[in-house]
């Protein structure tokens, strides 16, 4: 792994001044706007570290703490947390500053997996990581366990998925807002 790179050599930092036009109906800023932006700051991250074109494959962990203002400043700090054959995972902090009160808040802190990309399309070999601190250990140790979670959840979710009895688990709905309305005859079946 002699082509390996440390955490600080694609660590990356994008801050944008938040702007009317990024604000939905309620005056806060549109969370598809934030994602936008960690979906930049993840490929540039990425990118640095292999050397190569990245696309995203999956977003963990997306919950919005607290809103996100007009007039505030939003810093999204980016590094790789770990790298596997081809892919590498990117944390990302999202922070917001008023600029008006010298506020700080944390608003989020997502995990972006990526795919490096050679000429053709096809995924390519990313470099190892180096990891310098204990910090940098816990990151890939976390990112690891993400993952085999990650996996469970979907082995698990799959298996609910194909084996559910509606009738055996319909007593679920009695607290649900929803109201059953079964037709035999209605057109066209919905799978998700």
């Amino acid at each position: 792994m002699n082509n390996a790179k440390t955490v600080n050599s694609s660590r990356t930092t994008i801050t944008e001044l938040m702007i009317p036009s990024y604000a939905n109906f309620g005056g806060k800023i549109h969370g598809g706007i934030l994602l936008s932006l960690m979906d930049k700051v993840a490929y540039v991250c990425a990118a640095k570290h292999a050397g190569t074109y990245v696309v995203t494959v999956s977003v963990d962990n997306v919950e919005f703490r607290q809103p996100v203002e007009v007039g505030e400043v939003v810093s999204l700090h980016a590094s790789v947390n770990y790298v596997g054959k081809s892919s590498l995972v990117v944390g990302i902090k999202v922070v917001a500053e008023s600029i008006k009160d010298a506020s700080v808040k944390h608003t989020n802190t997502s995990y972006f997996t990526m795919v490096a990309k050679d000429d053709n399309g096809k995924p390519t070999e990313v470099p190892g990581l180096i990891l310098e601190n204990d910090e940098d250990i816990r990151r890939f140790l976390d990112a690891i366990k993400r993952k085999e979670i990650k996996n469970a959840y979907k082995e698990m979710l799959h298996d609910t998925k194909n084996n559910m009895d509606i009738e055996d688990n319909i007593h679920l709905l009695e607290k649900e807002r929803c109201i059953i309305k079964r037709s035999s005859d209605m057109e066209g079946n919905w799978h998700y």
